[in-house]
Formats: structure tokens, sequence, C-alpha cells
């Protein structure tokens, strides 16, 4: 066989039929053959590596997003360089520096605000860059993938309410980041449209330990809610933790929708309502968009929208059965017209 067959199979570049791709990758075993990057580099000016940045790599989210995309890149014949922001923004523009010195093929950014970073912004439309997880409140700068975050919140409030809810708390990281204004606006509008409640919002940051002492405190100095709404996996934990240490009980009397849907969220003696991100999908389409620029697409940016979904379990009591359903109509929790937005009280 030729040099450029047992080139195409371990580059990618072209395909190789399946028996040929065989033969090469068992007499390189039996060589103990590895492929040298850096002279790959040499020869191309580029690596077959892909640049991830996300904020937080403690956090389970952006962990399994990861772990998504490295088994997508290695499918496709690359390498990725994982780095965190560690939600700083000057951090932030120094990952990126490291990243870009490696001549990435490509990048795959989770922003830790709603700024471009500057090391970034120069590359737009030199590098293939795609955003993850958050969209550029400006517009689609690059192609962005992400869930419909208002949308989000709507389910978990619609929930609530639907079972009679009237008295919430929603327990958001920051207000600073796009994705969670969505979320807080798309609950709190549709908790004041429909049952006319104020809203209160407790920033709770992301670092979880942190956040169940700022939960616990609040709780100690108010009226206890009815009813939590955390907004992401990190708040999640965040008030679970706080409820347990003053020993308030779920789903009686609070019940709690969290966000995000992992395998301990059912194992619990109390299985957790939750938001689910489609993280599978997300990372699909995100590739997908990095490859297809990777292979000259020159397109607009665009941005993919992805739906989430309620897993349903025990940690919202049913209020409706203690009331008289006969004294009062039911709102339409399914419509879903246009709502302005709500007064929302932020409480840091």
């Amino acid at each position: 066989m030729s040099i450029a067959t047992v080139s195409n199979v371990f580059s990618g570049n072209k395909p190789v039929n399946d028996d040929l791709r065989e033969r090469v990758l068992q007499a390189a075993k039996e060589l103990a053959y590895q492929v040298d990057r850096a002279a790959s580099q040499l020869r191309s000016g580029q690596a077959r590596v892909v640049g991830v940045l996300v904020p937080d790599l403690d956090d389970v989210f952006f962990t399994s997003l990861v772990s998504r995309l490295e088994l997508l890149a290695q499918a496709d014949g690359y390498d990725i360089v994982v780095a965190s922001s560690r939600d700083d923004v000057g951090l932030e523009q120094s990952r990126l520096s490291t990243l870009l010195a490696w001549r990435p093929s490509g990048l795959i950014v989770v922003p830790c605000s709603d700024e471009v970073p500057q090391a970034l912004a120069i590359e737009i439309g030199r590098l293939p860059i795609v955003f993850a997880d958050r969209v550029h409140p400006g517009g689609s700068v690059v192609d962005t993938v992400a869930i419909d975050n208002r949308e989000a919140g709507e389910i978990a409030a619609r929930h609530l309410l639907a079972l009679g809810h009237r008295d919430f708390v929603i327990a958001a990281s920051s207000l600073a980041i796009s994705p969670i204004r969505e979320r807080v606006r798309g609950a709190g509008d549709l908790i004041r449209e429909t049952a006319g409640c104020a809203v209160t919002v407790i920033e709770l940051g992301s670092v979880a330990e942190h956040g169940a002492e700022l939960f616990r405190n609040w709780l100690e100095r108010h009226p206890q809610p009815k009813a939590v709404i955390a907004l992401t996996n990190v708040t999640t934990l965040s008030a679970l933790s706080a409820l347990a240490r003053l020993k308030i009980d779920i789903p009686e009397p609070v019940s709690v929708v969290g966000f995000d849907d992992y395998p301990w969220m059912s194992a619990r003696k109390t299985g957790l309502t939750a938001i689910r991100q489609p993280i599978v999908e997300l990372a699909a389409a995100t590739w997908q968009r990095l490859r297809a620029r990777m292979a000259g697409d020159s397109a607009p940016a665009q941005t993919i929208v992805l739906q989430t979904s309620l897993q349903v379990r025990d940690s919202v009591r049913d209020l409706t059965a203690a009331t008289d359903r006969g004294n009062t109509r039911a709102p339409d929790l399914l419509a879903s017209p246009e709502r302005p937005a709500a007064a929302l009280k932020a409480v840091h």
C-alpha cells in the first residue's frame, strides 16, 4: 500500500476503505507506531487539535460537555485541548492565548461573560469558532448552539403553577450571565402573569458550598417559601444542602424543581423533578458546526436552539388536592403569549 494511504488513515483527510484501514492499523500496532503530532503540525502549519474553553471544570455540566466533545473529536481524528477560565474574565483572556498558541484547527468556547473576549474577537473570521451554551446578547457573532433558556424557566414555573403553587423563590447563579437572566425571565414572567405573584431571585454563585450558606442564611431571615426553582445544577445542590441543614423536608413543606438531570437526582429518597438539558445533542450540534467551519463552510453565523424537557419525579407537592377546585377556574398554563418583563427582586 502507498504512503498516501497510510497518511490518510491517520490524518482522516481522505476516506479509506475499511479493509485497508484495518491493515494499516494492525501493522501500526505490531510496530508500536505512534503518530508524531508535532511533525504533522510542522508540515501542515496547523494541528489536528481543537481548543475547548469552559468557565468551570468543577461544574459537572461543563465536564459532561467536554467529555462528549472529546468522543466526537476523536471519532473524526482530532484531539482536544481543554482550559477553564474559572469564571474570570482576565483569566479567560490568558487561557485563550494559551489555546491559540497550539495553532488549533478550531475553537469551542463557553464565554464566562456577555462580552466577546478580545483574544477571541481578533480571530473571528480567521479561525473556525463555535460558542456553546451561551448566546451573545448582541446576536450571532459566530455559530452558537444553546438551549432555549427562557422556555426552560417557563417549564419549571408552569409545572409548579399547575400544581397550585403561588409562593416562589428562584435560585440563580448570577444575573450577569445571559442564559441565567433568560431562565429567570421565563419563570418570573409566567409566574407574574398567571398568578400575580412577586418573585424573589437569590443569586447563589457558582460554588455549591458557598451558595448553600447564602441560601441557608436567607431562609433563616425570611418567611419560608412553598417552592424553589433552581436554575443550574450547582444552585440545585446549594438549595438542597441549605434545606437539609435546616431540616426542611421535600416536597412538604418546600417543593423543589432543579436543573440538569443527573443519576443522583433519581437516586435520592425523594427523586428530584428537574429540567433536563440535552447535553448529548448540544455537544453533537456544536461539533457538527465546528466541523463544517473547519471544512470551509463560509455561510453567515447561525444560532441553533435546542429544547429542554421536564423530568417529573417526587420533589413537587400537589397543592391542588387541598383546594376546592370548583371555586376558581384554573388558569391556562399551556398558552405562551408574548409577555412583558416581570419585576423581579434580586437578592445578592
